[in-house]
């Protein structure tokens, strides 16, 4: 059966057009339009077979970055994945583009990159840069649900879709209040009561970097990945036959918490969850056990880890939470009960990093850079005015990403970051 709606939301786009260009036509009617939200139905045959390596590209699309060797990976989200020669960091190469709309993660082993294209796991051969392959696409691998937008106040419920289609995304257009409010199709939202609603639910190898965003990790031969609820095991052995092993679901342990970021350190997988970090042993790879947590109030937190300290941005807000945003520094000495060194609240952060017990840390006022070799005291050292979301701290120097823009720093005396290139799509 084709989805119904697409007919109506082209007639509305069209309406609007013709508004915009009469403006002064008072017999249109509309006077008080509403924002609707509405989803956008894509055909999964369309996008497989959309999947294509080309010559480098621009993007317009925020990201995230992953570093394999001297390879640097721009990750536009919802377009696909920008490679570049990053052998010398002051003068990168933009090398080459792989188109893939769904991509929100990548993770690398041995030259073989696995990526997400909505509900599919991807797997390109990387080792020749002139000649990459897509060798392999497990198809409806991994769960997608697309993200509805926390400000909606009236949304389209009334769609239909056939086995090809799924929704990829939403969109706004707008309408008149009432018409929508008499549409039996459009729906009044209310968020806050989606998310009661909701909130039970549902070694010698080379591997790459990611950011404190990252969802994709490897180990050994194990590809974890995150949904909102669940760690999520592969067993990626052969890459041209992965399987997958098992579902962890982390709502009985975390109380329900939306799972957000994932971390690696040793044979531990750190999750960075709405209400704290859980930690998760890896001694079987393809058999995560529940460690132990540390609880917060609810709020958006990313983690990294550094010896026996682990470090945690908190973020409320919006669909976040309201706890107050701060830095938590978290002694995991003892892997069995994780205790707080201290808080240092900061505004708005975001991603982070951490190196020789200096933690880089993003927020609305650039890079901030901490000395944390006393973790019941970190002492805000710098602050370096950039737009930057995350950050990894290479032993050689450091990378972070704002929305189209790539900044590498040199490691400079003093806590200091000296810039030598920025990337800007």
């Amino acid at each position: 059966m084709k989805h119904k709606s697409l007919p109506f939301i082209l007639v509305v786009a069209l309406c609007l057009q013709l508004i915009n260009c009469n403006n002064d036509d008072d017999s249109i009617g509309i006077t008080d339009p509403v924002a609707v939200t509405v989803p956008v139905i894509k055909s999964k045959s369309e996008i497989r077979n959309d999947i294509s390596i080309e010559s480098a590209q621009p993007t317009n699309s925020d990201g995230k970055i992953y570093v394999y060797n001297d390879l640097l990976f721009y990750i536009a989200q919802n377009s696909g994945i920008h490679i570049f020669d990053n052998q010398n960091p002051e003068s990168p190469q933009n090398l080459s583009f792989i188109k893939l709309e769904g991509v929100n993660d990548i993770s690398i082993k041995n030259n073989i990159l696995y990526a997400d294209n909505f509900m599919d796991l991807v797997v390109f051969d990387i080792n020749n840069l002139n000649a990459i392959q897509m060798v392999n696409v497990e198809e409806d691998m991994l769960p997608y649900y697309a993200t509805f937008p926390t400000d909606a106040s009236y949304f389209q419920s009334s769609f239909s879709i056939n086995e090809d289609e799924f929704v990829a995304y939403y969109t706004t257009i707008y309408m008149e209040r009432q018409e929508a409010e008499n549409d039996p199709a459009i729906y009044n939202w209310d968020f806050n009561l989606f998310l009661e609603d909701t909130a039970g639910a549902v070694s010698a190898n080379e591997v790459g970097t990611g950011g404190s965003y990252a969802k994709f990790q490897i180990y050994n031969n194990a590809l974890y990945t995150i949904s909102d609820y669940s760690l999520l095991t592969f067993d990626i052995t052969d890459y041209n036959n992965i399987s997958f092993v098992g579902e962890t679901w982390m709502e009985g342990w975390f109380g329900g918490a939306v799972l957000e970021t994932t971390y690696i350190r040793k044979d531990y997988l750190f999750i960075g969850a709405t209400n704290g970090m859980h930690i998760v042993g890896l001694q079987n790879a393809f058999s995560p056990a529940y460690t132990s947590s540390f609880l917060h109030a609810t709020g958006c937190d990313p983690v990294v880890v550094e010896g026996d300290t682990a470090y945690i941005t908190v973020r409320g807000g919006n669909s976040c939470g309201s706890i107050e945003d701060q830095v938590n520094v978290i002694d995991i000495s003892d892997i069995s009960a994780p205790q707080e060194y201290s808080t240092y609240f900061l505004s708005s952060p975001y991603g982070l990093g951490i190196k020789d017990e200096v933690l880089y840390v993003c927020n609305d006022q650039g890079i901030n850079v901490f000395d944390v070799q006393n973790p019941n005291n970190i002492v805000l050292e710098n602050t370096y005015n950039v737009v930057s979301k995350d950050v990894i701290p290479l032993s050689s120097h450091l990378i972070s990403v704002g929305e189209n823009v790539i900044h590498q720093y040199d490691y400079t005396e003093d806590f200091g970051l000296e810039l030598i290139s920025t990337v800007q799509f």
